[in-house]
This record gives structure tokens, C-alpha cells and sequence, in this order.
């Protein structure tokens, strides 16, 4: 059987503050800088979705993208786009780093993909940052357990 991934790209524009309520407001802004500001800022983020499966005799490909684009419009684009994300129950005592945007993401979308499975998440944030999530350590947890 020959595997094959399909990745997808969608965008969002979302604000946030980083921001922990457990550090102190100078421990805050030394760490967080100008990301820190009270009012926060915001971002157009690129969200890649990579899902890897068979390929299928009949239709030649490895997943269903118009069902993964459903999935990942009704999923995430809906409740991310042109919100602030420290406002989203998602991060409940979660700063709201890119690196927690997209275990977030994948948690939200690693059961519901239609056909294969879900690979990786990757997000652009800026020019500069780009975060990166495969599971691979939670799969890792799970076979020593």
C-alpha cells in the first residue's frame, strides 16, 4: 500500500496578548517584550494541515480535501478568525504562544479527520516565527505506557 501526505493551507487573522499570570509584570515584559502590551497585538497566521493516508485505487488520492477543508473552516477558521485568542477557552491557563496555537490545533482536529490521519500542523505567525506540531511525542508517550 503506497502512503502519500496532502498538505492544505488556510489562513486566519487573529489577536492575542502574551501574557502569564503567574509571572510578575517586569518578569512578563522581559520575556514577552512588545508582545507583552496590554492591549496586545495581532497577526495574519498560515495554518498548514498535512494529513497522511493511502492512496486510494479509485480516486487516486490519499484524503478527502473538500472534507478537511469543511473540517478545518467549521473547526478552527470559525472560531480563531478575527478573535482574540486569550478570550478562547482553548487557552484556559495556557499562554497564548504559537507553540500552544498549534497543540491546540491539532488537538481540535486529530480526531475528526475524514479519511488518513492527521501528520502535522505548521504556523506561520510572522515573517520570523514559524511553530510546528506532529504528535510525535504523544505518540511516544503512549507506546512506552
Amino acid at each position: 500500500m503506497n502512503d502519500a501526505s496532502v498538505t492544505r493551507r488556510y489562513r486566519f487573522s487573529a489577536a492575542h496578548r502574551l501574557h502569564c499570570d503567574g509571572l510578575s509584570t517586569e518578569d512578563n515584559r522581559r520575556i514577552f517584550g512588545k508582545c507583552n502590551k496590554p492591549n496586545g497585538h495581532g497577526h495574519n497566521y498560515v495554518l498548514y494541515v498535512t494529513v497522511r493516508g493511502p492512496i486510494d485505487s479509485a480516486t487516486g488520492q490519499a484524503t478527502d480535501t473538500e472534507a478537511l477543508d469543511r473540517l478545518v473552516h467549521e473547526i478552527v477558521l470559525q472560531r480563531f478568525d478575527h478573535r482574540d485568542l486569550n478570550h478562547d477557552a482553548g487557552f484556559a491557563g495556557r499562554t497564548t504562544t504559537g507553540e500552544n496555537l498549534v497543540l491546540l490545533v491539532w488537538d481540535l482536529l486529530v480526531s475528526r479527520i475524514p479519511i488518513g490521519r492527521l501528520e502535522k500542523i505548521g504556523l506561520i505567525e510572522t515573517r520570523d516565527n514559524y511553530f510546528e506540531y506532529d504528535g510525535l511525542a504523544l505518540a511516544a508517550g503512549s507506546a512506552g505506557a
